[in-house]
Order: structure tokens, then sequence, then C-alpha cells
């Protein structure tokens, strides 16, 4: 029987981290691969969908993307599913915060989506 190579480990993402006011912490990737970047800005398939629509599903897929640690209270969150489900039952201020911090970042790491 052949021996399996074993595949070289991923080194972990860079990050960066942003605090709110109240102390929790979101840790954002810095880097996305090129075909992230590409479906990130595309526009929306269909014209049926409004611009409302459009605007969140790409707040969402931002977030979805570069979000991977998201600490609340003390209590850290790092599932997708769960990072993600976090903020649709965010506050609006949450929101805000969480949109302001991935734009601040975006301007800094990611231009090509600003």
């Amino acid at each position: 029987m052949a021996k399996r190579k074993q595949r070289p480990r991923r080194e972990p993402p860079a990050t960066s981290e942003y605090r709110d006011p109240e102390g929790n912490l979101l840790i954002l990737r810095q880097e996305l691969s090129r075909g992230t970047v590409r479906k990130l800005a595309e526009r929306p398939a269909s014209d049926a969908a409004s611009v409302e629509d459009a605007w969140q599903r790409r707040e969402e897929m931002l977030f979805e993307r570069l979000a991977v640690r998201w600490e609340i209270a003390g209590l850290p969150i790092e599932d997708q599913k769960t990072l993600l489900g976090r903020l649709r039952m965010a506050t609006p201020e949450e929101r805000r915060w969480v949109r302001e911090a991935i734009a601040g970042h975006c301007e800094r790491y990611l231009p090509e989506l600003t």
C-alpha cells in the first residue's frame, strides 16, 4: 500500500482586531482569494432584487468572508453559521459598528472592494 502524502499545514490567515466601545472584539481576515473578491464585486443577477436587498446581501457576504471571530460579552463565536446568525440578530447599533469596522478594514486591506 502506498504512503499518503501529508498535506502541508496551512498558516492561519493574517487578521486584524476591532473593538467596539463596549469592549466586544471582531477579528477580520486581511486577505481574500481573487475568486472571492470577484464574486463580491458582481452585481445582482436579476433586476428583481431591490437596491436594499442587494446592499444587505453584499454586507452579509463581506461579513461571512471576512469574519474569523466575534467575541461578545466575553463569549467567543468562531463557527461561520453562528457568526452569520449572530449578525442577523444584532441590534441596529451593533450592525452599524460592524459595517463601519468592515468598511475601514476594506479601505486598509482590500481597497478593490471599496
